[in-house]
């Protein structure tokens, strides 16, 4: 049987969700800004410091050159991390807030087994 709103509501209110959202929030929001400003560093490094962005490093691969391949690598791991950091600190909550929403808290199953082989 489907989940009511006031059901909805309910989780949304409780003290697992507040930790669901409250883990997640602090990985997104300090990840966000800092590469927000990584990135900004690299287009204002790019605009105006043009010299610095020039120097070769080896060969013909240049400080830009560089920034901009760490751009894709930071981009990358921050995905992977992000990976790991939900299997192990959001998953598991997110699937115990989903299993008590769709199933019931965890004391209702066994009272309703009781109910069930009294018919």
């Amino acid at each position: 049987m489907p989940a009511s709103a006031e059901r909805y509501l309910e989780v949304q209110r409780s003290e697992e969700f507040a930790q669901l959202r409250h883990r997640l929030r602090s990985y997104i929001f300090p990840t966000t800004v800092a590469f927000i400003v990584w990135y900004s560093l690299y287009v204002l490094l790019s605009a105006y410091a043009r010299d610095f962005m020039a120097i070769k490093v080896i060969g013909n691969i240049n400080v830009a050159l560089i920034f901009g391949v760490l751009q894709f690598v930071s981009t990358f791991g921050i995905a992977w991390h992000y990976s790991r950091y939900a299997a192990q600190k959001l998953d598991p909550l997110a699937d115990d807030i989903y299993n008590e929403l769709e199933n019931g808290p965890a004391a209702e199953p066994a009272a309703a087994a009781t109910e069930g082989g009294n018919s």
